[in-house]
């Protein structure tokens, strides 16, 4: 009984957090708007894409009269050709909590970005080794003439879950997995175990949004057939006027780089919309398996609740106040 009293007291003292996120497609935007103004909250996006200026169309990118009045966070913050990545997200994410705590508000994590999430709900630490670039000029020097393979079977020899989980192509993600051995001694797979298995500085709740896999997959086709009729690849077409490429990783996004490649005369708008949906898909599947292996995730399958959202909120709020996180 002590040990439960122990957890209580500890959670009381944390301040409160709210996740909100799920498969694209799965109908996040509405229904944080709704829980944002039922929890006095504001919104703190957790997607990788809609952070992008001129990227509206191909990222689905919440509107302000959807916003209807609620305060949102890392939207239209970056240039494309700015570094956006997870340091980068957690650092901006962390900001913006404290400004929406300073307002007494409840800030909302939204997005289907689950690396960003778990970034900040467990607060990792990524140890950057800013100081000395010199190892890795010398293993971006080495992939270019010896090419990716080199370095991915360097990182198998010294961390083979890392090489496992890590694409060989991925060749920035190789470099980080290597300048970590040789900066710490040890395989940051071990690292990322670790900070995974700390505790969260915040009194969490983490609800995933769930839905029967051929309604969802309808939804992203019928989704992707709406951003070619609202204006996709005249979107694309200015991005590429404006000099922004497939170098770039905002534009190695879905939806952007397969309309690149038409442009680019690689195929037909026909296939290049046709792979969008394919893999549009084959990412929701993705996201889903990450979700599902997460801690603490409260699933919230929409179809128990017949697919009605007054319902789902009802359910949210009603776990919120159970868990103390409202009164």
């Amino acid at each position: 009984m002590k040990e439960v009293n122990d957890v209580l007291m500890e959670n009381q003292k944390k301040r409160p957090l709210i996740v909100l996120t799920g498969p694209t497609s799965v109908g996040k935007t509405k229904l944080s708007i709704a829980l944002a103004k039922a929890v006095n909250g504001e919104i703190i996006s957790a997607d990788s894409m809609q952070v992008y200026h001129h990227m509206d169309i191909g990222t689905a990118k919440i509107t302000k009269e959807e916003m209807d009045g609620v305060n949102h966070y890392l939207v239209d913050q970056y240039e494309p050709d700015e570094e956006f990545n997870v340091v980068e997200f957690q650092k901006e994410a962390k900001k913006a909590i404290e400004e929406i705590y300073a307002k007494g508000k409840i800030p909302l994590i939204v997005g289907g970005t689950g690396f960003y999430i778990q970034a900040v709900l467990n607060d990792i630490d990524f140890t950057e080794n800013e100081q000395d670039t010199t190892y890795r000029r010398e293993l971006e020097e080495l992939a270019n003439k010896e090419g990716a393979g080199v370095l991915h079977q360097m990182l198998r020899e010294v961390d083979e879950e890392s090489a496992e989980a890590i694409h060989e192509n991925n060749v920035k993600k190789v470099i980080r997995a290597l300048e970590f051995f040789k900066m710490t001694g040890e395989p940051i797979s071990k690292h990322n175990v670790e900070q995974r298995a700390k505790k969260s500085p915040y009194q969490f709740m983490y609800f995933v949004l769930d839905q029967k896999r051929d309604v969802l997959y309808a939804n992203i086709d019928k989704r992707v057939d709406i951003m070619m009729e609202n204006g996709l690849l005249e979107e694309v077409k200015r991005l590429k006027e404006m000099g922004y490429d497939r170098s770039l990783v905002s534009m190695q996004g879905i939806g952007y780089k397969e309309i690149l490649a038409y442009l680019e005369g690689e195929c037909s708008l026909e296939e290049a919309v046709y792979i969008i949906k394919r893999d549009t898909r084959h990412f929701a599947k993705r996201q889903m398996t990450w979700f599902r292996r997460e801690r603490d995730v409260t699933m919230v399958p929409k179809q128990d609740f017949e697919n009605d959202e007054d319902k789902i909120l009802e359910y949210m709020l009603k776990l919120l106040r159970e868990k103390g996180i409202l009164s």
